[in-house]
């Protein structure tokens, strides 16, 4: 058994770096921590999300992650009208599961992004 202490990042593949870095920085407005052929953005206190170019590690690029990643904000509809005048185009409507709201949109490889807020608590 191990003792896993939290996750310190999710990996994002994705084809233009620069490309990227300016959508997850400029449009989605997240704090760049990591810079050059390893962009780095702080999701909070406990992970981050780091930018992978395949071909930096002698791989290909085998296609975008298609479950989501679930970015938590205050409010869904007020970052989705944020990220909209951005023009970025969600993939249907806010979804209302009875807990929390969703909104699913992708970036510009294709990679599933979703803003994400729990209004109800945890079941036991």
């Amino acid at each position: 058994m191990i003792t896993v202490e939290r996750s310190d990042f999710v990996s994002v593949p994705v084809t233009d770096l620069e490309r990227s870095t300016r959508f997850y920085r400029d449009t989605l407005g997240l704090e760049q921590i990591g810079h050059g052929d390893w962009p780095e953005f702080s999701l909070g206190e406990n992970v981050s999300l780091y930018l992978l170019d395949p071909t930096n590690i002698g791989q290909e690029f085998r296609g975008p992650h298609t479950a989501p990643i679930a970015l938590r904000v205050p409010d869904v509809e007020e970052a989705r009208n944020a990220l909209e005048a951005k023009d970025v185009v969600f993939a249907g409507e806010t979804f209302d599961t009875g807990v929390c709201h969703m909104a699913h949109f992708h970036d510009p490889d294709g990679n599933t992004l979703m803003l994400h807020r729990r209004y109800a608590p945890h079941e036991s």
